[in-house]
């Protein structure tokens, strides 16, 4: 009697549907290849020349952008590895907003390394030894890197060089417009004495399609995208505020009541009443001083009609999120409730206004040019929507730079500089490293040339050539003062150098150096932790079978 072996391994464990990779499979392998397929989506997007990508989400909404955080959050990734990547990149882009393609970038190359030395024998927990020791060690050499520093947050000048960099690998050829319009934002909210206190939910972005990017201006207060709901539109002097978050109207009662009503005298008075109560209400908020009431809900058409009796101009803001950020601009608390508010309630705004520009009305709330506002407005122009967005983009990196130069204030020379002297040095620590793990630091060492390399060819330079001249330039056989001059040397992307590279320095090509730690760190640690996944175990996708979405028949929602 032969023995009833079961039909696959596991049969019996799991449930119906489920699925198990192990290593003996080739599951890490598999990982590496999904992982690599990631990063060459992002790679031609990266630096100033970086190639922009379309992405058709499943809304049908179009994304034109080389902005890896807003590629990787419209992609719907369903790789269990890769997903622990994009989880990487999107810690980055929250904790410093910038360099977020190249944690996936990096870790993709220190994969693809990884292979390499899995095919030749050596087991991950041994490469992931070797990485944890070159990471060590790259984390103590960037601080002996740093070529400059930014010394005063609150000086324009200053904040050019971490700004400008981090714009420009946005939106190349307009950085010295964009940076202006960010340091002018940050300046009219960081408050001098208190820099460390500068949070970046304080600038805001709105968008307004036509005319062209220099129309561009920093308001100080916040822009609406509406108009104010009565008669009154502006207020030129330094007026009261209060912010309601319910509706403004006559209130309906909890419970169901019957009013019976003999005759058309009782019907009459009956309304008269609700109207006097209303007026009364609106006379309280008059009498307090508010010349400006700001509605989180609807205002009822008969609460309106008093407020223009007695010259109060109402805006509805139907956004929670901004009623939290015109509180702070004005200075008020939200109320929950109808009726005169306390005076510790109530704030105030120097100038409102309602505009048209390009075809929209919208309201401006601004204070006055001698305080500091607590919240700065970028209006940006456009002709077309992609572009303002790819624009707002580039804006709010450049912001959070200003968050991390604040963590650090050092800066490492860019253009690929500190990559070319990364791989130098990581290589020479691996000559001194006796074991296997030599190899593994020594893989380490050559991911960096990912960097240059892309930045060479999306420039259209000759990557081979370009890459040569800045090996030279930060060659070993060098005395100390040859050394200094050659790591402040990065290619030249726009090819007006004769020998293909520039001074980091001079041109101002500098890249944080809290941001570039933070990069490098998470990707080590996004690479180790899919090293050390040996089996991958799934199980059946709740729901029926995942069909793929069919247009409904007709023109339903079909675009004017």
């Amino acid at each position: 009697m032969s023995l009833k072996l079961p039909q696959a391994p596991n049969a019996g464990l799991f449930k119906q549907g489920y699925q198990s990779h192990s290593n003996a499979d080739g599951a890490l392998i598999r990982n590496i290849q999904a992982v690599r397929e990631i990063s060459s989506i992002l790679l031609t997007s990266m630096g100033p020349s970086g190639r922009n990508k379309i992405i058709v989400n499943r809304l049908g909404k179009i994304f034109i952008t080389n902005d890896a955080a807003t590629m990787l959050n419209e992609i719907e990734v369903v790789h269990p590895a890769v997903k622990l990547l994009i989880m990487a990149s999107q810690q980055q882009q929250m904790e410093m907003g910038d360099n977020s393609n190249l944690v996936i970038v990096l870790a993709g190359e220190f994969l693809n390394g990884a292979e390499k030395l899995v095919t030749l024998g050596l087991s991950p927990t041994e490469i992931i030894q070797g990485y944890t020791l070159a990471n060590k060690y790259v984390m103590e050499a960037l601080d002996n890197l740093a070529v400059d520093k930014v010394r005063s947050v609150t000086e324009p000048s200053e904040l050019l060089k971490a700004i400008k960099p981090v714009v420009g690998a946005k939106q190349y050829g307009f950085e010295d417009l964009i940076s202006r319009l960010v340091i002018e934002a940050v300046s009219s909210v960081m408050n001098p004495k208190q820099p460390m206190a500068f949070n970046i939910d304080s600038v805001r972005v709105v968008k307004v399609m036509g005319s062209s990017l220099s129309e561009s201006t920093v308001i100080k207060g916040m822009v609406f995208p509406r108009e104010p709901e009565g008669h009154i539109k502006n207020i030129t002097e330094r007026s009261k505020v209060a912010i309601y978050t319910c509706p403004i109207d006559i209130s309906t009662t909890e419970t169901k009541g019957t009013v019976l009503l003999h005759n058309a005298k009782e019907i009459l008075d009956f309304s008269k009443g609700e109207e006097q109560q209303l007026d009364q209400m609106c006379k309280e908020i008059s009498d307090s001083g508010v010349k400006v009431v700001i509605a989180g809900a609807n205002v009822g058409e008969l609460s309106l009609h008093y407020f223009n009796k007695y010259g109060i101009l109402v805006l509805r803001v139907p956004s929670k999120f901004d009623l939290r950020r015109i509180c702070r601009v004005c200075g008020a608390t939200p109320l929950p409730r109808l009726g005169a508010p306390m005076p510790e309630e109530m704030g105030s705004v120097d100038v409102i206004e309602t505009k048209e520009i390009g075809g929209d009305r919208v309201t401006v709330f601004r204070q006055d040019d001698s305080s500091t506002s607590r919240t700065a407005t970028v209006l940006i122009r456009g002709a077309t929507q992609n572009h303002l967005d790819d624009i707002e983009r580039a804006i709010d990196d450049g912001v959070n730079s200003v968050k991390a130069l604040l963590q650090d204030n050092r800066l490492l020379p860019g253009a690929g500089a500190v990559e070319a002297e990364l791989m130098k040095l990581i290589t020479q620590y691996g000559e001194k490293t006796p074991g296997l793990l030599q190899l593994a630091i020594k893989q380490y060492a050559n991911a960096f040339e990912v960097i240059p390399r892309a930045l060479a060819e999306t420039a259209g330079l000759d990557a081979q050539e370009a890459l040569s001249k800045l090996y030279a330039a930060h060659s070993v056989d060098k005395t100390d003062e040859e050394q200094q001059q050659g790591l402040v040397q990065g290619l030249d992307i726009d090819g007006e150098s004769e020998t293909g590279l520039v001074d980091t320095v001079e041109v101002g090509i500098l890249d944080l150096l809290a941001a570039k730690k933070s990069a490098i760190n998470l990707a080590t640690d996004a690479t180790n932790t899919v090293l050390s996944v040996d089996q991958i175990i799934m199980a059946k996708r709740a729901g029926g079978p995942q069909m793929p979405k069919q247009p409904r028949p007709g023109n339903w929602d079909q675009a004017d």
